[in-house]
């Protein structure tokens, strides 16, 4: 098959390269230094298994900028651009997946189309209609930052938003290119495929917001979080995992996740979804609170990032956490590798420092949201709430 995938972030790259195993994939993507990067088979994000493919698999893929090279003859087009949330319009910024479809409109592509971007419920019918086209359909990821490809060779599922013989071609398509072979293939509508994203998106966030509540609780009251949390979880109906307290879920997914799916609840009675956006913001809150309680006078943020083996930190919670504490007036500096990497000398008038040494130096309180063996030498200056030392 001959693939066009738009967009080349965590989703559209573990794509391409998944699918360039067996297929001849041509990757659209805007910035020119990405495009060189992938063709010169080097990785322009942080994904162990994508840099391991790119320099070690045999991959049928090229990158270009040229959109006429993209659309050629394409037997399916992918897209995989940014969605933001737009808080003044409750509403996914949507405007790149309609940019392509028009592109696909002008360079008369037959093909179906796939989108992976995120998309409110019920998006998919509202394109089929304006654009004419009744093979636009939308099928879900569910892959973390850092570990993306390896989420799309073992997936927990693959769900397409069509039962139509190009849907299930593709279906097959991705189930073939998986390591994987228990993983279920399911077919549904596509305004159904769009709630499941978003529903699942929005527990994984509910279930963060619930163990940061327990462990706020722990906090307060002088208890040991960790072995209330070991007890709770040893439950197996619930499960130890996804249960590390953090100072809020974050990232490019949750955030905009679950504000999206608080819109769609605009006429429909709700308690809990709602609740798990105000939480989010609660928890901030509380953990700004305890670092100012400490009265320091320069407070280090040590990571920027959400995670280990990530390399953004886009909406990440110890943002939320700088800007609360900057606004008592606490001097507040930041060690992110990422921001010193780009010759980014300060983060919203916040100083970068490059060398830990002088970063752990120069901090009265360092707040991180997960701790590495760099912070051992300085534990007693450090706040975490990382109980298990796991994402």
């Amino acid at each position: 098959m001959n693939l066009t995938i738009v967009g080349t972030g965590y989703v559209g790259l573990s794509l391409a390269v998944l699918l360039s195993q067996k297929h001849s994939v041509t990757a659209l993507e805007l910035s020119k230094s990405k495009v060189d990067l992938i063709n010169s088979r080097k990785s322009p994000i942080d994904d162990r298994e994508i840099e391991d493919y790119l320099r070690n698999k045999k991959l049928d893929l090229i990158a270009t900028q040229k959109k006429e090279i993209a659309y050629l003859n394409p037997d399916f087009v992918i897209i995989s651009t940014p969605t933001n949330y737009d808080p003044q319009t409750n509403y996914f910024d949507t405007s790149s997946i309609e940019s392509v479809l028009k592109d696909i409109s002008e360079h008369k592509i037959k093909a179906p189309v796939i989108i992976k971007s995120t998309i409110p419920v019920g998006y998919t019918l509202e394109l089929r209609k304006k654009f004419n086209k009744d093979n636009i359909f939308f099928s879900p990821e569910f892959l973390r930052e850092g570990r993306a490809l390896y989420d799309n060779l073992y997936p927990s599922r693959i769900i397409i938003g069509s039962d139509s013989s190009e849907a299930k071609e593709f279906s097959q398509m991705l189930y073939e290119a998986s390591l994987n072979k228990d993983n279920e293939v399911v077919l549904m509508g596509s305004t159904e495929a769009e709630a499941v994203k978003l529903f699942s998106n929005t527990f994984l966030a509910l279930r963060v917001a619930y163990f940061n509540e327990l462990d706020s609780y722990a906090e307060s009251h002088d208890l040991d979080a960790a072995s209330i949390i070991n007890g709770v979880c040893l439950d197996p109906r619930i499960g130890t995992h996804y249960n590390n307290p953090s100072f809020g879920y974050g990232g490019y997914c949750l955030p905009k996740d679950t504000k999206q799916l608080r819109a769609n609840y605009k006429n429909v009675p709700n308690n809990i979804i709602g609740a798990i956006v105000e939480a989010n913001t609660t928890r901030k809150d509380f953990i700004a609170d305890q670092i100012i309680l400490k009265n320091p006078s320069v407070v280090g943020i040590y990571r920027l990032v959400m995670k280990s083996g990530s390399d953004n930190f886009r909406s990440s919670s110890v943002q939320g956490i700088m800007k609360r504490v900057k606004a008592k007036g606490i001097k507040v500096v930041v060690f992110e590798p990422v921001l010193s990497k780009a010759g980014e000398k300060d983060f919203f008038n916040s100083r970068v420092i490059d060398n830990l040494n002088e970063f752990k130096e120069i901090s009265d309180v360092i707040v991180a949201n997960r701790i590495t063996d760099d912070l051992n030498d300085v534990a007693k200056k450090v706040y975490s709430r990382d109980l298990f030392n796991k994402d």
